[in-house]
């Protein structure tokens, strides 16, 4: 089965690219680096002739508007416009836990976009929400930015392993189409303030992270309930105790995320 993951070069695209090969499918891992650019449409009609499915998991390079609502309306609109053209029977978009809860964020507007073109498209679809990267959560604050204090929500959080989200939406590719969102979080739930503080004082960065309800994430502001599953989720194994020593361990490689506007506000 041919299966085409949008954004194949990335955090999860790149994890799930190789997930997928091992299982035996015929996969093509597309982005703008390979020539194909969901935003213009140039060479989507190609990647996707034949396709069974595909995966997208691409994400925005500015989180400002009018720039991300422009990148998630646009990629959205040629990739389901492009999956219908060839056919596709399964596109499945990778979306974040709490979009919809958070509205006053321009990020998660744009993906609000996104989420409801999918879910009005004729493409089979299923959507996908994830909760947090423990890879964005371990760099969230840049190393070395000559500030003594961090101020972070105390919101509760309950981040996943990039890797377990890949392994679940390579589960999906073999699953039909769902006609409800699928959940995807870690096995543990934490304070934002308190779960960055640990994984600073991991890299021997010992400066001050003040809980500061007031400091936004992406924009919004955070309660206890917004970045959290509020319904039956998919519960991934991987804890992130056990990621971050591995990381350290050099068992794995910390990549670099990208993420334009920290929510952190560092003073």
């Amino acid at each position: 089965m041919k299966v085409v993951v949008v954004g194949g070069h990335g955090l999860v695209g790149s994890r799930l690219v190789t997930r997928l090969q091992r299982d035996g499918h015929d996969v093509l891992a597309v982005s703008r680096r390979s020539g194909v650019d969901a935003v213009t449409g140039a060479g989507l009609d190609d990647a996707l002739r034949g396709a069974h499915t595909v995966v997208d998991v691409t994400n925005a390079p500015s989180f400002e508007e009018p720039d991300v609502t422009d990148f998630f309306r646009r990629s959205s609109d040629n990739l389901l416009a492009a999956g219908e053209r060839a056919g596709v029977s399964h596109h499945i978009a990778l979306s974040v836990v709490g979009t919809q809860r958070l509205q006053t964020s321009p990020y998660f507007r744009a993906k609000q976009v996104q989420e409801r073109l999918v879910q009005q498209a004729a493409v089979p679809h299923t959507l996908v929400r994830a909760t947090q990267f423990f890879e964005f959560m371990a760099s969230i604050i840049p190393p070395h930015s000559g500030q003594s204090i961090v101020h972070l929500p105390p919101a509760q959080v309950q981040p996943v392993a990039a890797d377990d989200v890949a392994a679940e939406l390579a589960g999906l590719v073999a699953s039909p189409p769902s006609r409800e969102p699928v959940e995807i979080a870690g096995p543990d739930a934490y304070k934002l303030n308190e779960l960055v503080q640990w994984a600073m004082y991991s890299y021997q960065d010992d400066r001050a992270v003040v809980a500061d309800p007031e400091a936004r994430y992406y924009g919004a502001i955070l309660d206890d309930h917004v970045l959290t599953p509020q319904g039956e989720a998919r519960i991934a194994p991987t804890h992130f105790r056990d990621w971050l020593h591995e990381v350290q361990s050099g068992s794995i490689e910390m990549p670099h995320v990208h993420h334009p506007d920290p929510i952190a506000r560092v003073r």
